[in-house]
């Protein structure tokens, strides 16, 4: 004799591996646009620069791209220093004093000290703006 249980298992397996599955499409993503991928640059930003110390000179795409790749590499290389300070003081954040240590380590004398003191003003506005 086979018991109820075994039946009502039988039954259930065999009626999720029959039933066949429906593809859901949504009208809503086939009437939609397409967006392009976005490629984020510092290209306006070295725009608004240039036109406080040159407003008058313009920047080639060239141009543009290789002070782009430049900024991003900049970037790059302080970002490394400042997580290796992190880590060697055996922290878990990373705050401003990592991010000025490592301009001081990476940037030359007289760079470094104008970049450390732009980017305090940077964070005293940003401070004094989430208040």
């Amino acid at each position: 004799m086979v018991s109820k249980k075994a039946v009502a298992e039988k039954t259930t397996t065999s009626a999720t591996k029959t039933t066949p599955t429906v593809k859901k499409t949504s009208k809503i993503k086939k009437d939609r646009k397409r967006t392009k991928p976005r490629h984020e640059t510092f290209s306006i930003y070295v725009y608004k620069v240039l036109r406080q110390v040159h407003n008058e000179t313009g920047i080639s795409k060239k141009s543009m791209a290789i002070m782009n790749s430049f900024i991003n590499d900049l970037f790059e290389k302080i970002a490394l220093e400042a997580s290796k300070l992190v880590r060697y003081n055996k922290k878990q954040t990373l705050s401003a004093r990592e991010i000025q240590s490592a301009v001081k380590l990476l940037l030359p004398g007289e760079l470094a000290k104008h970049a450390i003191i732009e980017g305090a003003k940077a964070v005293n506005k940003f401070a004094s703006g989430s208040q």
